[in-house]
């Protein structure tokens, strides 16, 4: 609750310190890691509730209407840190943008092998938290590969250091990885060390679509491709609502990314051409092309920052579900999907990868119906061993859809992870599982 003594008192404490006040809510933008501890300080000392935020693409995520009383903004605390091109690795503030690191980045022929969504507002710190990836995840990796160094604000107002600046670090604990994916709730994350990879000299990306809507015929392919000595960068399994929307295909269609020097990728198309079944139809689009594909992929789904136009309309009700399975049964996600589509009247816009298991599905239509939708989903998942999340939910079924599911059967140890190192619950309340 935004009062006139609180905003007074916080004036007096933090007087350095940007402030902004909406909708009765409190944001503050420190840009630097002292005003960072001086804020988390003062929650702890005053048992103020907060909330960390970046570039504000996962704030659809909540369980609940309930507001905190302070919001941390990282917005303003961006920057280079250090960059050792010899020894390929960068260090940068929390709040720098990813878009703006890896516009940095090539321009010493180096990336993060990273491949998040909404990559023009996420900003590293964000990330690195909700351990976000794409599809490129299959040759990339997560977050937890590429990060070697962290230093974080716990909640007592501690600056903790874990990992280090150098790949070769290997002493003690990998702490680094327990906040990672951690959502916010264990510290606030200032700085972040990673390790980089050369720029590819060649893209391309193959568009494998699959007119018959045979799935089987789509598997055997897979196999036979992941089992083979090619390295694709992704392996991304297109809907027929989805593939219609990126790249004009009405049908179920895999979408091969491929980076490395030319001549390997050159050698690569021609092997899945040869691989390709009779009936399947195969385009190859460049590097540009490659990269507006990308772009769209990154930006298909709704976000808290750019919220689809659609978002906006009253008579249609919009969510997005990461669903996690093993490998291969994102083909069996993907036919579901079909069935979900058919029993509750909603579109089913899907895409996953078949060398991660990972898949990402936008539902829309009647609240009622995409509340339902996501329980069949969840409920499928779980069937084949997997999990499904809710990673944006309108206000419409705030608080009335459960985002992560039930509680893992490793629950009491998060909660008591949590309750060690933030015993007053003041970071980022209800923004992990079972609402720690």
């Amino acid at each position: 609750m935004v009062t006139a003594e609180l905003i007074n008192e916080l004036k007096a404490v933090l007087p350095e310190v940007k402030m902004a006040t909406e909708e009765n809510q409190i944001t503050l933008f420190p840009n630097t890691e002292e005003h960072i501890v001086e804020i988390v300080k003062y929650c702890q000392n005053h048992k103020k509730t907060l909330r960390i935020i970046g570039g504000g693409t996962k704030s659809k995520l909540d369980t609940s209407n309930e507001l905190v009383d302070i919001k941390l903004s990282l917005s303003e605390y961006s920057g280079i840190v250090e960059h050792t091109v010899g020894d390929m690795t960068v260090t940068v503030k929390a709040g720098t943008r990813y878009e703006e690191l890896q516009e940095y980045l090539a321009q010493h022929k180096q990336k993060v092998a990273l491949d998040p969504s909404w990559q023009r507002d996420a900003t590293m710190g964000g990330v690195i938290a909700a351990n976000d990836s794409g599809p490129k995840r299959l040759g990339y990796g997560t977050a937890r590969d590429c990060v070697i160094g962290l230093r974080t604000v716990y909640p007592d107002g501690k600056v903790i250091r874990s990992g280090g600046r150098v790949v070769k670090n290997v002493a003690g604990y990998d702490m680094n990885k327990l906040f990672i994916g951690s959502m916010g709730t264990l510290g606030v994350i200032s700085e972040i060390t990673l390790k980089l990879r050369p720029l590819h000299k060649c893209e391309s990306l193959i568009l494998l679509s699959f007119p018959n809507g045979n799935l089987d015929e789509v598997r055997r392919f897979a196999v036979e491709l992941l089992d083979s000595m090619m390295e694709p960068i992704a392996l991304e399994l297109l809907n027929p609502p989805m593939a219609e929307k990126l790249a004009d295909i009405n049908a179920y269609t895999l979408a091969i990314s491929l980076e490395d020097v030319e001549t390997s990728v050159r050698y690569q198309e021609e092997f899945i051409q040869k691989l390709r079944p009779n009936n399947a139809e195969l385009t190859i689009l460049n590097e540009d092309q490659a990269a507006s594909f990308w772009q769209r992929v990154y930006t298909v789904a709704p976000s808290g920052v750019d919220e689809d136009s659609s978002t906006k309309n009253n008579a249609e009700t919009v969510a997005l579900m990461k669903v996690g399975v093993v490998n291969l049964s994102v083909l069996d996600v993907a036919r579901e999907c079909q069935l979900v589509s058919d029993r509750y009247s909603v579109r089913v816009e899907a895409h996953g990868g078949l060398g991660t298991g990972i898949a990402q599905v936008i539902l829309r239509g009647a609240s009622e119906d995409v509340s339902q939708s996501i329980i069949h989903l969840r409920e499928y998942a779980v069937k084949l061993g997997g999990y499904g999340i809710v990673k944006y939910l309108p206000e419409s079924l705030n608080g009335t859809v459960d985002v992560w599911g039930e509680k893992p059967s490793y629950f009491q140890l998060l909660k008591g992870i949590k309750a060690k190192m933030d015993p007053s619950g003041i970071m980022n309340p209800k923004r992990f599982i079972g609402g720690i």
